[in-house]
Parts: C-alpha cells; structure tokens; sequence
C-alpha cells in the first residue's frame, strides 16, 4: 500500500513536468521566421501589444519592468525587456519564442501565469521574432528583477507547473475557416497579441479562464475595476454599435456619448490607438460578431426616501452642472459631447457598481489621443463625500433617469475601498 501511494504521489508530481517537456518540444521544433527582419513592424506589434503598458514602473524607464502588478495571490514585477545584463541581452529569438509561446525563461524557469500565456502563445513566430528584434534595438537600462511577492506555494516552479497543466494549452492561432480574412485577422489580434482576455475573462478560484477568447467578464483583483463583458450589449458588448463608432472609440477612446475610462484609458492610449486601418476594422468586425449573451438582471430595490433625497441633492450640488439636471451630459462649443450622459449608462446600470463608486471617487479621466487631444476630465469626490454620501450618489444615479438597477448601501462602499486600499 506503500510503495502505490508513493507512486501515485510521484505520477501526480511528475504529471505537470511531462506535460511541459512535451510542450518543449513543440516549441523547439518550430523554426525561425526566414522573413527580414523589420524593426518598424516589430515596433508596431510592441505597440499593438501594450508591452510597455506592463513593463514601465511608474517614473521608471521605458521597457525597464519593475512594474507592480496585484493578483489574488500576491503581487507580481514585471520583467526588464531591454537588451540590458538584467533584461534580454544575450536572448536568442528561439529563447524570446520560448518565452512568449510556452511562457519559459532563457534559464528554463517559468514565468509566472500574471504573464498572459494564454494569449501569447497564438503570436506566429514571424510576428515573435519582429517583437525581438526591436525590443534588442532598444536602449539597454540597467534593472535587475525583483522577485514575486506572491503568498504560500503559488510562486513555486511545481504550482506553476500545475496551473499550466490545468489551464494552458501551446500553439499558435489557427485561423476559423468558417470565417473571413476581416474576422480571423481581428481575432488574431484580440485574443494574441492584444489579450483582452487578460482583463475580460472570468476567472475562477485559482486565476483560470476558459482561454483567449473567454470575454465573460470580470474583477480585476488589487484594481477594484469591473471589466465587463464582451458579450453583453447591457455591459461591454458592441454587437449593436456601428462599426464606424466603435472604430473611432478604439481609436480615440471616445465616440458619441462613449468614453473610454480606468484601465481601458490605458489600453486605448497605449494600444488600440496605434491600430492601422486595416486592423482597427479587423477588430472592430470580430468584437461585433461576438455572440450576445444577456444576463437576467431583475430590477434593483429602491433606496430609502432618506437615502434618494441624500443622492438627488448631492448630484445637484456635485455632477449636475456638467452632466445635466436630467443626466443628458453637456456639449462644448464645437457641439461635441464635452460631458457624457449619465442617462442611459452601461457604467451607472451594469450589474457591479466596482467602477461607478471607482469614478466618483477617483475621478474620471480619458486617455489623450490624436484625434481627441484635449479630453474633458472629472475630479477626484474622495475627499468630498463620505461613506454613506457616495453610496447615496449611486443608488440615486442608478435609480434616476429612467434607471432601474439596485441601490448601493455604504457596506458595500466600504468593501470596495477595503479592496483597493493599497492600489
């Protein structure tokens, strides 16, 4: 009974490792791109992919890592991607495609799942070795690793080995015959390079997903933003939105009464924008094709009539006069929408109230793009309203206006700042 214990531990141990050997040597059997080498392009992929999005410490160099990045299970440092001693000097492109495809440093340590294997595994190798050869262009910044401050086993080489067994799965994007060269191009994009499921899955107890094209939305843990789902017309989904707006929304993170805030100012500032034409209307056919899946939201409970009479004056006092006595927003001069209209808002209504109380608390801020340079921003109400101030300001802009979604009570302010107290 021993010794078939003993073998059952060592073949639940082993199980993971086998399976990354295996991986290996996929991945090694893969050859170098013969195409030349083109820096622009590799820029172009550098900016497509965010890449610096991540690995940019605030007030640091470009590039240079060190990035703070909190999960559930501790927090993670990004990686130095210069051609420095402490970076990719002396990183092979077979070493570099290792690293974006089976997520494995030049050393053979794995890379912790805060980097989205699961999407960058899909990036062809002509497009990985394009990505090296202009991250080795780069100026080299001396900055050396910092380890993980990740709680318990999750750090260790064998939990990794685990995860991936559970969740990961190599190869690179295959195109859906069934549909066109528009749409596979933009599902390339979104689920590669872009990994927009690295913030729009929805994960469960141990960070997994159902994979790159898993859109169902979710918590971004250590942020305390929603990121809603792709599918929803009633959160994210833009099955119903023009091509031509949602074209100028990736663009320039803002179109008609949308505006791009939180963390997707970031992606839109530091990624969508830089979409060529040709990409930007890939993407925008593959995310209106996404399927439509509705969640049933039975209508909210009202506040207390002490409670609405609390949120109505303090919008009159605080929000009306940019937003609107009826919540329809206000334009500038030039007749664009300066302000957006709260009435109607997927952000007031959807399910999670994580981003509306995100808002009003730390203000509202689009990103600055070429073709909308000069974005109206809101303040920061952190230091103005208390508690129970902003969970009366919710309820009231998620009942007013024709709303109908469920009131905010101050528990629930106070779990979100408790969540993102350190962040």
């Amino acid at each position: 009974m021993k010794r078939l214990l003993i073998a059952v531990a060592v073949m639940i141990l082993g199980a993971p490792w086998a399976l990354l050997a295996w991986q290996r040597n996929l991945s090694d059997a893969t050859p170098a791109s013969t195409a030349p080498v083109n820096l622009q392009r590799g820029a172009y992929l550098a900016a497509v992919g965010n890449c610096a999005g991540c690995h940019t410490a605030r007030g640091g160099e470009r590039l240079a890592g060190g990035r703070a990045i909190p999960t559930p299970f501790g927090t993670v440092f990004s990686a130095n991607l210069t051609p420095d001693a402490t970076g990719l000097a002396g990183w092979s492109a077979d070493d570099f495609w290792r690293a974006l495809h089976l997520g494995t440093s030049r050393d053979g340590r794995l890379l912790v799942p805060a980097h989205p294997i699961t999407n960058t595994t899909l990036v062809t190798r002509e497009d990985t070795d394009a990505l090296h050869a202009w991250l080795q262009a780069q100026p080299p910044v001396a900055a050396p690793r910092r380890e993980h401050e990740l709680r318990g086993v999750y750090g260790s080489q064998l939990a990794i080995a685990a995860w991936r067994a559970l969740y990961f799965k190599p190869g690179v994007y295959q195109p859906d015959p069934a549909q066109d060269t528009a749409w596979n191009r933009g599902a390339y994009l979104s689920q590669g390079l872009a990994h927009c499921s690295a913030c729009h899955a929805r994960r469960d107890a141990l960070g997994g997903d159902r994979g790159a094209a898993d859109f169902r939305g979710g918590l971004l843990a250590g942020l305390g933003w929603w990121a809603p789902s792709l599918h929803d017309p009633a959160e994210a989904g833009v099955q119903r939105w023009p091509a031509e707006t949602l074209q100028r929304w990736l663009r320039d993170g803002h179109a008609d009464s949308h505006t791009a805030q939180g963390p997707m100012a970031e992606v839109v500032l530091g990624s969508t924008a830089a979409l060529d034409d040709a990409d930007l209307a890939a993407m925008t056919t593959y995310l209106r094709a996404l399927p439509e899946q509705t969640a049933d939201r039975p209508e909210g409970a009202l506040p207390s009539s002490r409670r609405r009479e609390l949120g109505a004056g303090l919008y009159r006092e605080h929000c009306a006069a940019c937003h609107g006595a009826n919540g329809e927003g206000r334009r500038d001069e030039a007749g664009a929408l300066a302000y957006p209209a709260l009435a109607g808002s997927r952000l007031v209504t959807q399910a999670s109230a994580a981003n509306l109380i995100r808002l009003i608390e730390r203000g509202g801020f689009a990103p600055a793009t070429p073709g909308h340079p000069q974005p109206y921003g809101m303040p920061p109400f952190a230091g103005v309203l208390g508690a129970e101030d902003l969970a009366a300001l919710a309820s009231h802009l998620r009942q007013a206006f024709g709303h109908r979604a469920g009131e905010i009570d101050t528990v629930e302010v106070l779990r979100q700042r408790a969540a993102t107290a350190s962040h």
